[in-house]
């Protein structure tokens, strides 16, 4: 109904209509479940719409707006980069195509255990970051270290939510160790992580080694999934680097 002012007065038209689902014959209800998902997620339609190939790439738009890494000329590394939607978003950021005048050219690196589509101002290899010299494999291509190393990877769902919790982290703490053999002083390392009691030890860590650490859950996370973001800033070495630094000094 529309009041004399033609306006809507009878509330519809103004939300969206959720998209129902149907349980299709031969179709998981989980699956019904995680296809009515997509079809409601504001942030799936807004990819869409801007051209990143997944949901994900706002996760590290939103982390970059309040904590600012991605500054042009930087050398980023992206960890189990596939499907590339993080790539997107550093190599605009970072000016790895050279586009925006004046500021300085960077350099985006993405490495992942299967082929990525190609993306034009991004380096893309086949590589298992955990295996012996990647890290001087990694820096070979960046031709130096790198001044950011980024990670939204996650272990293969078992289903079982204390088994996948410690899975997550250990791969965090590989990424975590891959990041301190190849950053440069000031360097941040930016990861997903999930809540649930054995991260203790990685904050720990990370707290020795950069001078600031921030966990923030973006609102392009599920609010229903206990996925956070560390973002490390800061990177200062290792405590026994520093103190022989010390002595030399």
């Amino acid at each position: 109904m529309a009041n004399e002012g033609g306006k809507n007065t009878s509330g519809r038209g103004q939300r969206e209509l959720k998209v129902k689902v149907k349980t299709a014959k031969g179709r998981k209800l989980s699956s019904t479940r995680w296809l009515e998902r997509q079809l409601n997620d504001p942030y799936v339609a807004r990819a869409r719409r801007e051209g990143f190939r997944g949901r994900a790439a706002f996760k590290i738009v939103e982390l970059d707006d309040k904590f600012r890494f991605l500054v042009p000329g930087a050398r980023v590394v992206d960890l189990g980069c596939a499907p590339g939607g993080w790539l997107q978003v550093a190599v605009d950021r970072i000016n790895a195509l050279g586009a925006k005048s004046g500021k300085r050219q960077g350099t985006v690196l993405g490495v992942d255990l299967q082929e990525v589509e190609p993306l034009a101002g991004a380096e893309v290899h086949v590589l298992d970051f955990m295996a012996d010299g990647a890290d001087d494999q990694v820096k070979a291509w960046l031709g130096g270290q790198a001044d950011v190393v980024m990670s939204d990877m996650a272990a293969a769902s078992s289903g079982h939510k204390q088994t996948d919790h410690l899975r997550i982290m250990a791969l965090c703490e590989h990424a975590a160790w891959f990041a301190f053999d190849v950053l440069a002083p000031g360097g941040t390392f930016v990861a997903k992580v999930l809540a649930g009691g054995a991260e203790g030890e990685l904050q720990g860590l990370l707290k020795q080694r950069f001078t600031k650490v921030h966990n923030v859950k973006p609102p392009a996370s599920r609010s229903d999934s206990s996925e956070k973001y560390v973002v490390a800033m800061g990177y200062r070495g290792a405590p026994e680097e520093r103190a022989a630094d010390e002595d030399d000094a």
